[in-house]
């Protein structure tokens, strides 16, 4: 795989929301769905994915920027191009040329303690000749939509992979849009085995729930009567209606809050519902009408902003 941050078009001192903010603008373009006749970009795409995946790794970047591994999470050789800088494979003569004298010196006894003694690999020759592992397949990506309030809720969503087997997958604390999952061993077969599923979520809007970070924002539309008398009303949150005490001679933009009706934390904990009252007046109620034509009381409502 190429450079990871050439890969995602971000420099390498980029900071991680950069990179996130990347990757989505390449996923977004890249994704499978919307380039079903163009399978370079599903290429692309798993390359972008992978990418993201590293540099979002703590460790993994930090051992790849000081070059201990590839770009694809593999080890780098111990000593770069060869020990010392010799040059032509190595070896005796390799040696000699940067001013060695290996002769009547047994090198294999020099890098036993090294790489691990002569046993089963040959001392020296082990030490640089060692096998990589067989690669693993491709990662496979997936894209999931998840319903508001399945999100808010941590319901567990069931999804079918590339090959027809259907699993139920247990969403994240913190779960937003674009909150990746990766399932070990259930992307492509390889030589080295299968590689992962990588599913990117997307959280689909509700149609009266937000999300303000880890809360959820509701407009509840209420009677002048209620408003006016407050009590107990049926208020819904993201798994079930309850019961909502409003205070006696409340405005319109009033706030209330119910707590743990949130989303999950990553943390630990969930955040709140915080709802806001919406005084409905009915259009055309002649008893209201006749009502305020007679009332006096009221006052002036704007006089703090000098009108």
């Amino acid at each position: 795989m190429a450079d990871p941050y050439s890969t995602l078009g971000v420099a390498r001192g980029a900071s991680e929301a950069d990179i996130k903010k990347a990757y989505r603008k390449l996923a977004k373009e890249l994704h499978p769905d919307r380039n079903k006749d163009n399978p370079k970009a599903a290429e692309r795409f798993s390359q972008v994915t992978s990418a993201y995946d590293l540099l979002t790794d703590k460790d993994k970047r930090a051992r790849f920027d000081r070059g201990e591994i590839d770009a694809d999470g593999n080890p780098t050789s111990p000593f770069g191009a060869g020990f010392g800088g010799a040059r032509g494979g190595g070896g005796a003569g390799g040696f000699r040329s940067q001013g060695f004298e290996p002769d009547g010196v047994d090198m294999s006894d020099i890098f036993e303690g090294l790489f691990g003694g002569r046993g089963g690999g040959g001392g020296f020759a082990s030490g640089f000749g060692r096998r990589q592992p067989p690669p693993k397949g491709a990662n496979t990506a997936y894209r999931l939509r998840v319903p508001f309030v399945d999100a808010a809720a941590l319901a567990p969503q069931r999804i079918t992979l590339a090959d027809g087997k259907t699993i139920d997958l247990k969403l994240p604390a913190g779960v937003e849009d674009g909150t990746q999952m990766r399932l070990s061993g259930k992307g492509e077969e390889g030589p080295g085995g299968a590689g992962d599923a990588i599913i990117t979520i997307e959280v689909t809007p509700h149609r009266f729930f937000t999300r303000d970070g880890d809360d959820v924002r509701l407009d509840l539309p209420v009677t002048l009567g209620e408003a006016v008398k407050g009590g107990p009303v049926k208020v819904p949150t993201v798994e079930k209606a309850v019961m909502l005490t409003i205070p006696a001679g409340s405005s319109s933009g009033k706030v209330l809050r119910l707590k743990g009706k949130g989303f999950h934390k990553k943390g630990g904990g969930r955040g709140d519902q915080l709802v806001t009252l919406m005084v409905d007046v009915p259009a055309d109620d002649a008893a209201l009408k006749a009502f305020v034509e007679n009332w006096d009381g009221g006052g002036n409502p704007r006089a703090a902003m000098g009108v």
